[in-house]
């Protein structure tokens, strides 16, 4: 989410049929369930999650993106409904306003299948995201301890699901970011399990189990280029406008717009 206008190549892929399985979880493969959220109940649970409020002022106004709306943590922009997390973005008379949750105040994970199943907004100047940063910056602020971005989607490109790393030596402010999008026909139709498959060795992109995108760690990688060797945890928001969710503008008339999350998962090795 840190990303400006994203500058990776295009995967053309129609993906169809929202009941595909999400990745092989318990499966027999060697992969466990380690923790999950399916969103049952009345209310969020905080012992996983922390709500952000606020628009990141004053240390980091528009949270590093020129995004322009404030996170809030009421029912309006935040509930569970049907079994689902929704996050609503919405607009008033005082601009946008909309909610980010993240796992960062719970022990993170060290590789594993991390997983989500939802529907997506559609309309210009949306900006979702299921991403994950670091529970400590080993290696220095952003982005030298790493950032892992599972999912992004940005309505002016509507249905192109992204895929990306930021590091030192891979991010787009330097011009060498490294990811991929994909084609998603009905992404804000149907539920979708987008995912990634993370170990010492790789990072592995998957939309309802079809894999579209691989990041291998070389031998001679060091923390510049692969700083994923060390916690991070799981982060899901709504945006609004920015560098790159504003590249096109923002369209009035789009809000209010829902981020739908069935369920988060997390998976590892036994």
């Amino acid at each position: 989410m840190k990303t400006g206008i994203f500058l990776s190549g295009l995967v053309a892929a129609a993906l169809v049929g929202a009941a595909a399985p999400a990745l092989a979880a318990d499966s027999g493969d060697g992969w466990k369930v380690v923790w999950q959220d399916d969103f049952d109940g009345d209310t969020l649970n905080k012992a996983d999650w922390k709500v952000i409020r606020g628009n990141g002022c004053p240390k980091n106004c528009g949270f590093g993106n020129n995004e322009l709306q404030t996170y809030a943590g009421g029912k309006q922009n935040l509930r569970l409904e049907d079994g689902k997390l929704v996050i609503e973005a919405r607009k008033s008379n005082m601009g946008f306003t909309s909610a980010k949750i993240t796992s960062e105040h719970r022990p993170g994970w060290t590789y594993g299948r991390i997983e989500m199943r939802a529907k997506l907004p559609s309309g210009v100047g949306t900006w979702p995201a299921f991403w994950m940063m670091p529970d400590k910056s080993s290696y220095g602020a952003w982005p030298k301890s790493g950032e892992i971005d599972i999912m992004e989607h940005v309505g002016f490109n509507q249905n192109h699901v992204h895929g990306t790393i930021h590091t030192e030596a891979y991010n787009h402010r330097i011009g060498t970011q490294k990811g991929k999008d994909i084609l998603v026909p009905t992404a804000s139709d149907d539920f979708h399990t987008y995912g990634i498959e993370w170990t010492a060795d790789h990072i592995r992109w998957f939309i309802d189990g079809a894999e579209y995108y691989a990041v291998e760690r070389q031998e001679q990688d060091g923390h510049a280029e692969w700083p994923f060797d060390h916690a991070f945890h799981v982060i899901l928001n709504f945006a609004v406008g920015g560098d790159w969710g504003g590249k096109e503008g923002v369209d009035p008339a789009a809000f209010p717009a829902r981020y739908e999350i069935d369920w988060v998962r997390v998976s590892q090795q036994q």
